[in-house]
């Protein structure tokens, strides 16, 4: 009886921590998400914890504080949360399809549409990495990311022309073209909400289809 007694303390315990656990996941996501919407709406530097509290409902900006340490921690948090949102909506997009040149369709194609669906998601990322300097720990991951990613993408562009389905050209040069049209695009929405992103998006990718399909 004293084992079951213990085995029962020890459940319920492990059950109020794993609930804890729970609710401190749930309110850090809340107080990211809220984070997202107000960068996106006044601006980076205006972005107050007081703000973002009010946002979020919470009753005091200590919340934060008891989650983040301080404005930088919650900043990285928003950048990582953008970042994993960003890779769930595209791989599954990409990886769909066999052939290479539709591979690259779809990756121009589902980064532009991940613009349209989630505007605020992309205004915060590009408000915080225009606003932090070039050695911070942010921007230092960010990079770190964004060229392992290029680097994967190169590698499936040197397949592609192995495999006879593109042309020959840098691939390095290709990549980062592309990356920067998708790029200014993204920009461009977060000034002018007026712009079809999905549009644009379909027409990049028309533009580098012709750029890399093969003619032979």
């Amino acid at each position: 009886m004293l084992m079951q007694a213990r085995n029962s303390s020890s459940k319920q315990k492990a059950g109020r921590k794993s609930k804890s656990s729970f609710t401190e996941t749930g309110r850090r996501a809340q107080i990211v998400a809220a984070a997202i919407d107000v960068i996106a709406e006044v601006g980076y530097h205006r972005a107050s914890f007081a703000k973002i509290a009010e946002r979020a409902g919470l009753s005091s900006t200590g919340m934060i504080s008891y989650h983040f340490d301080g404005r930088d921690d919650l900043m990285r948090e928003v950048v990582a949360e953008v970042m994993r949102l960003a890779e769930g909506y595209v791989r599954p997009r990409i990886e769909a399809h066999e052939s290479y040149a539709g591979r690259l369709r779809a990756s121009i194609e589902s980064n532009l549409d991940l613009c349209a669906e989630y505007p605020n998601h992309l205004a915060a990322i590009t408000e915080i990495l225009s606003s932090l300097p070039g050695g911070s720990p942010g921007m230092v991951a960010f990079l770190d990311t964004t060229e392992a990613n290029l680097t994967v993408q190169v590698e499936q562009i040197r397949k592609a022309q192995r495999a006879g389905e593109f042309c020959d050209f840098d691939p390095w040069v290709m990549m980062r073209a592309i990356r920067a049209a998708i790029d200014d695009v993204v920009r461009r929405a977060t000034h002018d909400p007026e712009l079809d992103v999905r549009a644009a998006g379909r027409e990049l990718a028309d533009l580098f289809d012709r750029a890399t399909r093969s003619t032979s």
